[in-house]
């Protein structure tokens, strides 16, 4: 399974599209064929479905910041598109025209002094997803800072390797400069063995001619 920003967030997208189109359907379909009990449950799912619409689009923002930057303005305009689509103002207003959030007997859940069950699991969903939308937030924070430090090893790794590089491009120069050392020390010696060769040589003819006129002397008074 891909675990990536890019995949996760394909995912939740595509949750909150199939949320959205069922928020539809029951606010422009099923809603406003039912009465009494059966319209109050109708109603507390699409409030059920708001929440957990929300709490997609909170995970959706959690991982744009750790999207590669060549394709996160890409993302962030999807997440746009799907918060302007999530806009309660409008859901609400369409249901006000509808006569399902305002009609006789239907109860107000910002009422803080009301009694009605429905009421109250209301303002616990309100709460609930404050807290979830507070917990994405500091989820953000953290995947923020994170980013920040992962730039800061990264600059840090980056300076190393440089430092690295110059002191590799020293030592070849070194190594350089050594090789032509070796290269002169190996003319020099080349020619110092050539030059005792010769030495060699020319003792060598002077002993021969030596010998020789030692030899033709000793054969002279032999003669004589």
């Amino acid at each position: 399974m891909d675990n990536s920003p890019t995949a996760l967030f394909e995912n939740y997208d595509e949750d909150f599209k199939q949320l959205l189109k069922s928020l539809k359907a029951k606010l422009e379909g099923d809603v406003k064929q039912l009465q009494g009990e059966r319209r109050k449950s109708a109603l507390k799912k699409v409030s059920e479905e708001l929440d957990e619409a929300e709490e997609i689009i909170a995970q959706m923002e959690v991982e744009l910041p750790s999207m590669p930057v060549s394709i996160r303005q890409t993302y962030q305009g999807r997440l746009a598109t799907s918060k302007q689509a999530l806009d309660k103002r409008e859901v609400r207003q369409e249901a006000q025209r509808n006569d399902l959030l305002s009609g006789p007997g239907m109860p107000n859940p910002d009422d803080p002094y009301t009694d009605d069950p429905s009421a109250f699991s209301s303002r616990t969903r309100l709460l609930a997803g404050t807290e979830r939308l507070e917990d994405g937030s500091r989820r953000l924070d953290n995947a923020q800072r994170i980013a920040l430090e992962t730039e800061d090893v990264g600059a840090d790794i980056l300076r190393n390797l440089r430092g690295q590089r110059e002191q590799i491009e020293h030592t070849r120069d070194t190594l350089t400069q050594a090789d032509s050392s070796i290269d002169r020390a190996a003319g020099t010696l080349k020619k110092m063995i050539w030059k005792m060769y010769q030495q060699k040589f020319l003792s060598a003819g002077i002993i021969a001619i030596l010998v020789i006129l030692i030899i033709i002397v000793l054969w002279s008074k032999l003669r004589g």
